[in-house]
C-alpha cells in the first residue's frame, strides 16, 4: 500500500509544481513521519546532511557524535522532504520545522545527545532561505518571551542529502511502537509573525522583474541581461507577492514579467523571456520616449546636428566618463576625448570592449558604425585622421557623463 501511495505520488509530482527542502530535528523517524502525514508532501525520506565527508552511514555518523577527527564536521540525522507547493508553501512547512522541535538545543534533542541530532534546516532556494531567517526571526521572539534560550539551528543551502538505508526509511510505519519522543516546545506561531517582505514603489521611473520559483527562462533572463545591468533606472527582481501599493493593470500570467514603471503606475510591461537587445529597446523607449532625438539615434540610427544643444554641454566637462544612456556601460572617457571642431563628441578611442564597428554602406557611402556592445544602441561612426589615429565621431544624445569621483565601484 506504501509503495502504491508512493507511485501516485510520484505521477502527481510530474504534473505539480514541486519543491524541496531538507530538515533536521532529532531522531529522524520522528522527523520523517510528521512531514510523512503532512497535506502536500510527496515524500519524505531519513538520511544525513550538513556534514563534509561524503557517503555517510548510521553507525559512522553515531561514531562522530562526540569524537571526530580534526577538520570533520558531522552530519546530522536530517529528512528529505519533496512536496507539492500548490498544496502546502515552504512557509508552512517551514513553521511547522521551528515548532517540531526545541531549536534552542545545542548538539541534541531531549535525551538524543551529540552532534548528529542537532537542529538544522537546508534550503534549496533563496525564498526558503528568506522564509527561514524572517521565521526564525518571529520564533525567537516568541521563544523569548517563554523563557527560552537562542535558536542554534545550522542554516546552509543544501550541499547533499545522502538518503539512511531502507531500515531507516517509514521506521515508525514498521514499528509503531518504536522510539519517537515529542521534543515540541509547545510554543505556537501567532497570525501574523510572519510578514511578506513587500517593496513599495520608488519615486520617478523603475524596472521591477517578476520572477517565479523553478522558472529556467526567469535564471536565463538575469544571466544574460540583469546580472549586467548598469543603468540609472533602478531595477528589482522579485515575487509577485511581494508587490504592494502599485497599480499594475497587467495580469501577471507568466515569468519572466518586466514592468515599467513611473511612480507606482505601471506604463507598458511584456511577459516572457527576451535577450539583451530586445529588452534595451524596450527600456530606451521607457526612458527616452519614441519622439525624441536620442531614441531617433540610438535605434533608428538617427545623427544629431552639429554643435547641438547636447554636445554644448559635452564637450567640456570634468574629468569622467561617459556612459551608454540606456544600459549605463562605460563607453568613452575623456582621457581620450578632443576637439575635432566638427560638432560632434569626438574620441581617439573607446574603452576598451565596450562598443562593437560594423560596416555601414547605407547612402552610397562606405563608413565604419558604432555600437554599444551590451544594449546595441547606434553610437555614431570612426573615422580614420591624417596623424594615423582614429576619430570616434559620436551622438552626445546618447551618452550620459559621470564625474570619476562618482563611479560606481
Amino acid at each position: 500500500m506504501k509503495k502504491l501511495l508512493l507511485l501516485i505520488a510520484i505521477s502527481i509530482s510530474l504534473y505539480a509544481k514541486t519543491q524541496t527542502i531538507v530538515f533536521a530535528a532529532g531522531c529522524f523517524w520522528g522527523v520523517e513521519k510528521h512531514f510523512d502525514n503532512t497535506y502536500g508532501v510527496l515524500s519524505a525520506k531519513a538520511g544525513y546532511a550538513g556534514g563534509n565527508y561524503e557517503n555517510p552511514k548510521y553507525r559512522q555518523v553515531l561514531m562522530y557524535r562526540y569524537d571526530r577527527p580534526k577538520g570533520l564536521i558531522n552530519h546530522t540525522e536530517a529528512v528529505e522532504v519533496v512536496f507539492d507547493d500548490t498544496k502546502v508553501s515552504s512557509l508552512e512547512l517551514i513553521k511547522s520545522f521551528w515548532e517540531l522541535h526545541d531549536p534552542t538545543q545545542l548538539n541534541r534533542q531531549g535525551n538524543d545527545t551529540g552532534n548528529n541530532y542537532r537542529s538544522g534546516v537546508f534550503y534549496t532556494t533563496e525564498k526558503q532561505h528568506q522564509e527561514i531567517l524572517s521565521t526564525k526571526k518571529a520564533y525567537q521572539k516568541l521563544l523569548n518571551k517563554a523563557g527560552f534560550g537562542k535558536i542554534t539551528t545550522q542554516i546552509d543551502k543544501l550541499d547533499k542529502f545522502y538518503p539512511a538505508k531502507e531500515y531507516h526509511q517509514n521506521y515508525l510505519a514498521k514499528n509503531p511502537n518504536g522510539y519517537c519522543p515529542n521534543h515540541a516546545t509547545g510554543i505556537k506561531f501567532e497570525k501574523d509573525d510572519i510578514k511578506v517582505q513587500y517593496i513599495t514603489p520608488l519615486k520617478g521611473k523603475e524596472i521591477v522583474v517578476i520572477k517565479a520559483l523553478f522558472c529556467p527562462y526567469c535564471e536565463k533572463f538575469e544571466k544574460d541581461v540583469t546580472s549586467s545591468y548598469k543603468g540609472t533606472i533602478p531595477l528589482r527582481t522579485v515575487f509577485k507577492e511581494q508587490l504592494k501599493n502599485y497599480k499594475i493593470k497587467s495580469k501577471i500570467i507568466g515569468t519572466p514579467t518586466i514592468l515599467f514603471i513611473k511612480d507606482g503606475i505601471e506604463v507598458s510591461s511584456y511577459t516572457g523571456y527576451i535577450d539583451k537587445k530586445d529588452f534595451y529597446k524596450k527600456l530606451g523607449l521607457f526612458k527616452l520616449g519614441k519622439d525624441t532625438k536620442a531614441y531617433d539615434i540610438a535605434f533608428d540610427n538617427g545623427t544629431e546636428g552639429r554643435f547641438c544643444k547636447q554636445y554644448d554641454l559635452f564637450k567640456h566637462t570634468s574629468d569622467g566618463v561617459f556612459i551608454d544612456k540606456v544600459s549605463g556601460d562605460i563607453l568613452f572617457d575623456t582621457k581620450y576625448r578632443f576637439n575635432s571642431r566638427s560638432g560632434w563628441l569626438s574620441f581617439y578611442q573607446a574603452v576598451p570592449g565596450s562598443t562593437i564597428e560594423l560596416e555601414d554602406n547605407r547612402y552610397g557611402m562606405k563608413r565604419i558604425e558604432v555600437r554599444a556592445k551590451n544594449s546595441g544602441i547606434h553610437l555614431g561612426h570612426v573615422f580614420p585622421r591624417y596623424d594615423g589615429k582614429r576619430r570616434f565621431c559620436i551622438n552626445a544624445n546618447v551618452l550620459e557623463f559621470v564625474k570619476r569621483e562618482d563611479i560606481k565601484k
